[in-house]
């Protein structure tokens, strides 16, 4: 059977190839510490010594829009063509090209539906920032294949966060069921408080610190219980229009498991956001 070797979750900052290239003038004040923090990072993953990577992620409305959303989307193409115009514009992302691991999408999607997720999936996605971000931060030679999964934070009627959870335990059972040979990592990247658009994006900080307190704390102790406890579609309202997105953590969390302490933990906080990043070893600290 496969090995999980490493559960990764991190904010994806579509800022940070910008900011971490720029010289001279320029490059923000910030720069060097962030480098600094997301090379640290980066070392979380190289010690697990991946050959396959889940990447967890949320389309930004760039190829699933209202005439046709998923909840839940698993990639089966062969290889994915990465970021999209705007996303070059806006924030310099390269154009990029990603392999697939085509035979764990077609085991991913076929035990999912049989485990009860009713699965959609594409042979022609195109990938955005949600993965490709991870991917430049943690694996910027971009010669590992990777499932696709996306997940529905953006268009109501969304999914309960506890099926983010659900799923997220779903996808590990998968992983370690996978009759292969691989180590795979499972990666997740979404928010903590988050404003877009509204009055709160451009603060000294994330819209909500406190609420930022206490993710960081679920998330780094593995309490599960606590989060759903506190968290509905309802009140990721209260932080910020965006932190919806903060569901892909709670996946995530679901894959590391219920009481798994990270291995790693590292926050940075950025003048509109909080940037956050959590590394769990299932097979014991590296």
């Amino acid at each position: 059977m496969a090995e999980l070797v490493a559960v990764i979750a991190s904010t994806h900052h579509p800022f940070y190839y910008r900011a971490s290239t720029a010289t001279g003038e320029d490059r923000p004040p910030f720069a060097d510490e962030w480098v600094r923090k997301v090379e640290r990072f980066r070392e979380t993953l190289t010690r697990a010594r991946p050959d396959v990577l889940v990447m967890v992620g949320s389309d930004h409305f760039h190829q699933l829009w209202l005439d046709n959303m998923p909840q839940f989307l698993v990639g089966k193409a062969p290889v994915y063509d990465a970021n999209w115009y705007n996303e070059e514009r806006e924030f310099g992302l390269p154009r990029m090209v990603l392999k697939g691991q085509e035979d764990l999408s077609a085991y991913v999607l076929r035990e999912g539906l049989d485990a009860g997720f009713d699965l959609a999936f594409s042979n022609e996605l195109r990938i955005d920032h949600s993965i490709t971000c991870p991917i430049l931060t943690l694996r910027p030679r971009n010669d590992l294949p990777i499932v696709p999964v996306y997940t529905n934070i953006f268009a109501p009627p969304l999914p309960q966060p506890k099926r983010f959870v659900q799923l997220g335990q779903t996808l590990r059972r998968l992983v370690e069921s996978w009759p292969s040979d691989q180590r795979v990592a499972v990666i997740g990247t979404g928010h903590l408080s988050l404003e877009l658009g509204g009055p709160r994006q451009f603060g000294a900080h994330g819209p909500d610190p406190e609420f930022d307190r206490r993710a960081v704390d679920w998330i780094a102790g593995g309490d599960l219980e606590k989060c759903l406890g506190e968290v509905t579609l309802e009140s990721l309202h209260l932080p910020g229009n965006a932190t919806h997105g903060f569901m892909d953590f709670m996946l995530m969390m679901g894959v590391a498991g219920e009481g798994a302490r990270a291995d790693y933990a590292d926050t940075y906080d950025l003048f509109h956001t909080m940037e956050a990043y959590f590394t769990w070893y299932p097979g014991g600290a590296r």
